[in-house]
């Protein structure tokens, strides 16, 4: 019984994974490319192919790494030192 509900389960998700990925089409495809067509314009290929291996996994990776440094570079600047208010200091030096 356990069988016959796991292949059952599994032809649901085949079936609907398949009529699902023919219907639904990224907005490039739909919108971009539709409008561009339309007005004579044609698909270029990028300057930089990310689509190639793991390149884009990469350059976010290389991104995070930078950001990472910069944000520990300047952690006392960004959370621990209350930033300095010369008004505030002026009111206090005066009551």
């Amino acid at each position: 019984m356990r069988i016959f509900a796991i292949i059952i389960c599994a032809l649901m998700v085949f079936t609907a994974s398949t009529a699902f990925a023919e219907k639904w089409k990224g907005l490039d495809e739909t919108v971009v490319e539709k409008v561009a067509e339309e007005y004579g314009r044609s698909a270029v290929e990028p300057v930089i192919n990310t689509d190639q291996g793991d390149l884009l996994l990469f350059v976010f990776l290389l991104a995070g790494v930078i950001g990472g440094f910069v944000a520990g570079y300047f952690y006392r600047k960004l959370m621990a030192e209350a930033p300095k208010n010369n008004e505030t200091e002026n009111m206090n030096a005066r009551h």
